[in-house]
């Protein structure tokens, strides 16, 4: 089911953050957090990657459904080949990390305007890597905007890159981080695989995305059952990114967020898109079975009193997006300058007024 409305507009080239109402101010949830751990300690394991597999292989096996619910890779796909416009170099081979069903090859080859080329003029070639392979060849035999050669690899994790060290010229990844056990170990992996002085360019789920949902299926759980499951998957932290970027040797690092909001008719629709695309809940210990009609019913109730908007149709679901990009360093990269060798008096600047 398509959803009834995206906001913020498509058409904007690079749309400022939106954010729900004051009124409607996140709930309490269960972040992600990222200690350092002691060499040789083995890794937390958050998600059951075999069950986000057999999801992502159950969604593409029916590839029509699974393209009406890309609205959401689709535009993200977008913003990340606009900001990839913003680097004035060219990247002969690019490498999409958790490429999904190479979702950004259709972005790269697509103009973002009618004065511009497409990205894919400044990329020799795209290298898309997914643990799906029924989502990974979805799209094989449909055209692209702009030719652009892809070739599409199928790896058994994204926590361990079989690439060669200073192999890519950028390595992109949109929608796919938030799903990874030890992200930590994949930036390092991704560091090493990139040539001098280039970028990882990434977009990923994180805080308070589907806070709406998350809220209302804690209070029906707590109202029903007295008790509350994981049922939504706890997601990084936009304060967690920098430090994870700079312990893997990344430099010039850059962290934005963006919020989307995606109005649906219901809850049961939301949750539907959500199934459709692959992303249902995959936490370890999560429960197991159907959460329940008499709790799903209570939680639609909820959300709809809460979020929904008096005399308008449906409810909004929030995907709160981290940006970021990092650079390999380089001997050659620019440093910013040591403390105190600057030469101009901040004072002359201000016209002999004061700093407060």
């Amino acid at each position: 089911m398509r959803p009834l409305a995206l906001r913020p507009l498509l058409h904007c080239r690079r749309p400022a953050i939106y954010s729900l109402p004051s009124i409607r101010t996140p709930t309490p949830f269960t972040p992600r957090t990222y200690a350092v751990q002691a060499p040789g300690a083995p890794t937390l394991q958050v998600f059951n990657s075999h069950v986000k597999y057999l999801q992502k292989e159950r969604a593409a096996s029916n590839p029509e459904q699974s393209r009406q619910v890309d609205y959401l890779r689709d535009e993200i796909a977008t913003r990340l080949a606009d900001r990839l416009l913003d680097i004035n170099r060219d990247f002969p081979h690019i490498l999409d990390l958790g490429a999904n069903a190479c979702n950004l090859s259709r972005a790269l080859t697509t103009p973002l305007s009618d004065t511009e080329p497409p990205a894919s003029s400044r990329i020799t070639h795209l290298t898309c890597a997914e643990t799906s392979p029924t989502l990974l060849h979805r799209d094989d035999a449909l055209p692209l905007p702009s030719p652009l050669e892809i070739t599409r690899t199928v790896l058994p994790t994204l926590e361990s890159l079989p690439y060669e060290a200073d192999t890519f010229d950028a390595v992109i990844s949109s929608l796919a981080l938030h799903w990874v056990n030890d992200l930590p170990a994949l930036l390092a992996h991704a560091n090493r695989a990139l040539k001098p002085d280039a970028p990882i360019l990434a977009a990923m789920f994180g805080g308070d995305t589907l806070f709406e949902l998350r809220t209302a299926l804690q209070l029906a759980s707590q109202e029903r059952r007295g008790g509350v499951a994981p049922h939504t998957s706890p997601l990084a932290d936009v304060r967690d990114i920098g430090g994870l970027l700079t312990k893997a040797g990344f430099k010039l690092l850059t962290v934005d967020v963006e919020d989307v909001v995606v109005e649906f008719p219901d809850m049961f629709a939301l949750m539907a898109d959500l199934q459709a695309m692959g992303e249902s809940n995959a936490v370890l210990g999560r429960e197991m079975g159907g959460i329940g009609r008499e709790v799903l019913a209570a939680a639609s109730a909820i959300y709809k009193e809460l979020y929904g908007e008096e005399g308008k149709e449906g409810i909004p679901a929030t995907f709160r997006v981290i940006f970021f990009i990092g650079w390999k360093e380089s001997p050659d990269q620019r440093k910013p300058l040591p403390r105190g060798s600057g030469e101009v008096n901040m004072k002359d600047i201000l016209g002999g007024g004061s700093i407060n």
